[in-house]
């Protein structure tokens, strides 16, 4: 049975998945219809940060110009350019035992391609949601849908997974900003 979490709620990974090294990352939207005249193409980034809050090479950023990590740890499924169909609209799998140990977190940030330029925002996206699943049971661990509204933000940090005291946790975060991709990859590197 999921765990549902509400925003800044946060959870150990080890303690209520034990045994969990394979996890899928799944994170899922649905667009309102909207008369922006252009299509909707939200992509999701993970940015894996040392120690220090930075990439430690730009291989540990994947998003869907580096679909794995130098460490071949996470990786992307691709990029759903449209985010139709029901279930996830993009997978990101974590084989946690293989994360180099100067990983000490993963942020999930999903951003919509071009926003400005289409007039478009999250605002405009409903249903949206990460959740972990245990890869090798196909069982979900943990759900957080974000039910926040989102009137003009461009970027969402859906969560984060964390080390601490040597267990993965996770984090939802449910953090919009007005800014496109190059801010986090500035912010970030």
């Amino acid at each position: 049975m999921a765990i549902n979490l509400k925003k800044g709620d946060r959870i150990s990974l080890t303690k209520e998945a034990p045994g969990l090294t394979q996890a899928k990352v799944g994170l899922g939207w649905d667009v309102n219809a909207t008369d922006t005249g252009s299509a909707f193409d939200l992509d999701v980034s993970v940015f894996m940060l040392g120690a220090n809050g930075k990439i430690p090479d730009e291989r540990y950023f994947v998003f869907y110009n580096n679909l794995q990590s130098l460490d071949g740890s996470v990786q992307s499924m691709g990029d759903s350019r449209t985010g139709e169909g029901s279930g996830d609209d993009e997978t990101i799998t974590v084989d946690l035992p293989k994360v180099n140990s100067a990983i000490q977190e993963m942020l999930f940030v999903v951003t919509i391609h071009e926003a400005e330029t289409r007039r478009q925002n999250f605002g405009q996206i409903r249903n949206a949601y990460i959740r972990i699943d245990d890869a090798m049971t196909q069982s979900e661990v943990v759900l957080y849908d974000l039910d926040e509204d989102f009137s003009r933000e461009t970027a969402v940090e859906f969560g984060r997974l964390y080390m601490k005291d040597g267990e993965w946790r996770f984090q939802a975060v449910g953090q919009g900003y007005n800014s496109g991709l190059a801010s986090f990859v500035e912010k970030y590197t």
